[in-house]
């Protein structure tokens, strides 16, 4: 079995397969770039189980470095184009990587950074001296695609580090086969479509719910170098005319606060589908309200790769995607927050040098760091981490409940909200808010915030209510919770 050659299976010779601003790859092509790129890096020197990076912005360049790697045997690893050569150091020293692939503008200082790394990788590029990409491509004559067990490594993909340390997550050769289900059967996905997804390629949820979904169905994948805005969105829009869209919160929170979703509403999208984080019922509803079209929120993490868990109404009750199966902990009482257990063909097999953390999976099982709340008729609610369920005045509390509710009563006057538990100067556990406003509309937000408190649970009301210019987020554009509770102490030292 060959992850890249299942991928590029179903496609029809003729149709396109990838769209990158002007450029446009049919499937037949696409096969044989593949073909080609696995044959200059297997003259290279690439080995089978040999880590690859790819480090550069998304593009059919990319694609092909990827998925040729992948083709030849090897573990290619996707990284943030946008990190640091400080940031980027210890992924290449963790995992240990063979080679580093990326373009020109970042050759010259890779080639510095990795000339210091024991074991350093060698940088391919073009333009690169001894591994010149484009002369590497010229030279290569196609090749087989290397078939190993089912149960081999093909991908890593970083996990987000919202809450701590990023974790390399291994994903074996039988990841893609069914990376299409939940696109096919809750989004209708057929070979005429055309997935377009905000997030890049580096972030599971691109990589898993478009780009191999897409390519396994057969369909069209957009891609996009530059990074995402609201206007930009609508700019790829208006170009490539998808059919389902992919994004995250934050950026469908900006597309309602800037007007670029409601001039969407007549593009030809069939669905949009969020995902990254917990969809708020505001945005929710104003996404309806200006478009005519409801949200599929998705809950999937780095380790799933794809989807397991959707909703797509109100309730914002989730239930198992197609081919997920849920099991929970019989010792836990089903009226109490739980970590749950998922099981899907795309669930990966576990961590590389996390022996502690190897706990999170048992025979093709693995448990997310989440808690739920099991409700009567099997539905799930999201209650968020662990760290996030809060015991107050005798009581369970969720930040995300908190959250919420504060958002969905401030409406779009409010950008972003986030509730963290801390201790409060008696001993006991309180709530702080960390908020920013809509712009322009400060004074809005914060009446409607007051109201919004004022309404909720006693227990549920937070103690502290700071007010920021923008809350922490990671490279993939979700919250770091990790780092809630010292903004908190930071703020409420200096209003002391």
């Amino acid at each position: 079995m060959n992850a890249a050659e299942i991928l590029l299976s179903a496609g029809a010779d003729a149709a396109i397969a990838i769209e990158c601003d002007e450029r446009r790859v049919s499937y037949a092509e696409l096969r044989e770039r593949v073909r080609r790129a696995a044959g200059a890096w297997q003259a290279l020197g690439l080995a089978v189980g040999e880590r690859v990076v790819v480090f550069a912005p998304d593009s059919d360049d990319w694609a092909e470095a990827y998925l040729g790697a992948i083709w030849a045997g090897g573990v290619v690893i996707g990284v943030n184009p946008r990190l640091s050569m400080a940031e980027l150091t210890p992924i290449l020293k963790e995992c240990e990587a063979r080679f580093v692939w990326c373009e020109p503008a970042q050759s010259v200082e890779l080639q510095g950074l990795v000339a210091t790394l024991p074991g350093a990788p060698a940088v391919v590029g073009s333009g690169v001296a001894d591994r010149d990409w484009t002369q590497a491509l010229t030279c290569a004559e196609g090749i087989e695609p290397m078939q190993l067990d089912a149960e081999a490594p093909a991908l890593w993909i970083g996990t987000s580090g919202t809450t701590g340390t990023p974790k390399g997550v291994i994903h074996v050769q039988r990841v893609v086969v069914n990376a299409h289900s939940f696109a096919c059967n809750l989004a209708g996905l057929t070979s005429a479509d055309r997935l377009y997804a905000t997030s890049k390629l580096f972030f599971a949820y691109a990589l898993g719910n478009s780009l191999f979904a897409g390519l396994r169905a057969g369909a069209t994948v957009i891609l996009d170098r530059e990074w995402p805005t609201a206007e930009r969105v609508e700019e790829r829009v208006a170009k490539h005319r998808p059919t389902l869209l992919f994004s995250v919160p934050t950026l469908y929170n900006k597309m309602l606060q800037t007007g670029v979703a409601a001039r969407l509403a007549d593009r030809g999208i069939r669905h949009f589908v969020s995902a990254g984080e917990a969809l708020p019922l505001a945005i929710r509803q104003g996404w309806r309200e200006q478009t005519g079209c409801g949200l599929i929120s998705g809950y999937g993490t780095s380790e799933t790769l794809c989807l397991m868990l959707y909703s797509d109404d109100d309730s914002g009750l989730m239930r198992p995607t197609p081919l997920t199966e849920v099991r929970f902990n019989p010792d836990v009482d089903a009226d109490l927050p739980q970590r749950i257990w998922v099981r899907h063909t795309t669930v990966a097999v576990g961590y590389w040098k996390r022996p502690d953390a190897q706990v999170d999976f048992d025979s093709g099982w693995f448990s997310p760091g989440d808690m739920f709340l099991r409700h009567p008729d099997g539905a799930l609610e999201y209650a968020g981490r662990n760290d996030d369920m809060l015991k107050i005045a005798g009581q369970w509390v969720s930040t995300l409940w908190v959250e919420q509710a504060l958002s969905a009563h401030c409406g779009e006057a409010l950008q972003q909200i986030a509730a963290v538990g801390v201790d409060s100067a008696d001993g006991l556990t309180a709530l702080a808010v960390l908020v920013v406003a809509a712009p322009g509309r400060w004074a809005e937000a914060r009446q409607r915030l007051e109201e919004g408190i004022a309404a909720l649970p006693g227990h549920r009301r937070p103690r502290w209510v700071h007010w920021l210019d923008a809350l922490p987020l990671t490279p993939t554009g979700k919250l770091q919770r990790g780092r809630l509770r010292a903004l908190h102490e930071r703020h409420a030292a200096a209003a002391a």
